[in-house]
């Protein structure tokens, strides 16, 4: 999109030059439009579980602005092998995840492709003063991170039938698990100065899109950051995805890590999520008492870090 010519109207709030997590689009005083678009190849092999986590990742794009999703349209790539009852369990998890989330489904597109992929285009609602942006995090605060990472490395791990079924159970409900209760959390109980889900460019990528062309960096404390079972012995078996060496290159100098952080918590740190947790930048004494909110609504949040004047730097102690 570089390519294109910058948007001038006022009416786009959120546009393009952030990369942020959704568009914002100015309705009146009161509403803004959201709109976000994503879609996938099959992370498991149980197509209706590929449908739920397809819908949540794409729900958790409205959630990460503050918004609340109101509609959405599938978009299915499907391979003529699949049987009709295959394609249907793909879409009718996709809806049950819809109809979790209070959001109607309007219809969609398909295609004949070669491999399955499966998304949806979401629309939300917002208002224009509450959005949260994936920039204007401050000096201080505090990061909230609301899942374990390593689904990247996990799903490697199956592929390869090293992972154990309690494993792959762990791993498949975080990534079904609606980003929407740690959202009405985090909006009900703290000031989010800033707000982004933790997707394919990994924790690192999308903390990156947080502080550059900014005045603040982010330093991370390693024993702070979750990752789920197994994660940790896969990346150390080498069992780590392309996604995550293409992510650590984009990265590139702007993050250090001090020499006690092993290389395979460096992996997770760079590993492509699916479905992942949201990551809140928050007022540091607000920190604490919205960590109790989260783990009391059942959300598995935890402080990892915070925010310094390092500016569009990245620190991992």
């Amino acid at each position: 999109m570089s390519k294109l010519p910058r948007i001038m109207d006022p009416r786009v709030l959120v546009g393009p030059e952030t990369s942020d997590d959704a568009g914002v689009f100015l309705l009146n005083q009161h509403q803004a439009l959201v709109q976000t678009v994503d879609f996938f190849a099959p992370i498991v092999d149980d197509p209706y579980l590929f449908g739920q986590i397809a819908a949540a990742n794409a729900l958790s794009d409205v959630y990460a602005m503050g918004a609340t999703p109101i509609t959405a349209l599938n978009i299915a790539c499907f391979p003529a092998c699949l049987t009709v009852e295959e394609m249907g369990e793909i879409v009718r998890g996709g809806n049950d995840k819809l109809l979790e989330a209070g959001v109607l489904l309007l219809g969609g597109h398909t295609v004949e492709n070669p491999e399955p992929r499966f998304g949806m285009a979401v629309t939300g609602l917002v208002h224009p003063q509450r959005i949260w942006r994936n920039v204007g995090a401050r000096g201080g605060d505090a990061l909230l991170l609301t899942k374990p990472l390593g689904t990247g490395v996990l799903a490697t791990a199956h592929r390869a039938g090293l992972l154990s079924e309690q494993g792959q159970a762990t791993m498949v409900a975080a990534m079904v698990a609606l980003n929407r209760v740690a959202a009405s959390v985090l909006g009900q109980q703290a000031e989010v100065h800033a707000c982004t889900d933790i997707t394919g460019f990994g924790l690192l990528g999308h903390l990156l899109e947080m502080v550059q062309d900014t005045r603040v960096g982010m330093e991370l404390e390693s024993d702070q950051i979750p990752v789920f079972p197994g994660a940790l012995e896969a990346a150390g078996m080498g069992l780590v995805p392309a996604g995550a060496y293409r992510n650590r290159e984009f990265v590139g100098d702007r993050v250090s890590f001090a020499a006690e952080v092993p290389l395979s918590l460096q992996d997770l740190l760079f590993d492509p999520q699916t479905s992942g947790g949201l990551l809140a930048a928050v007022p540091g004494e607000q920190a604490e008492p919205m960590l109790a909110a989260l783990q009391q609504a059942g959300v598995n949040a935890s402080i990892i870090g915070r925010v310094n004047d390092d500016a569009g730097h990245l620190t991992v102690r």
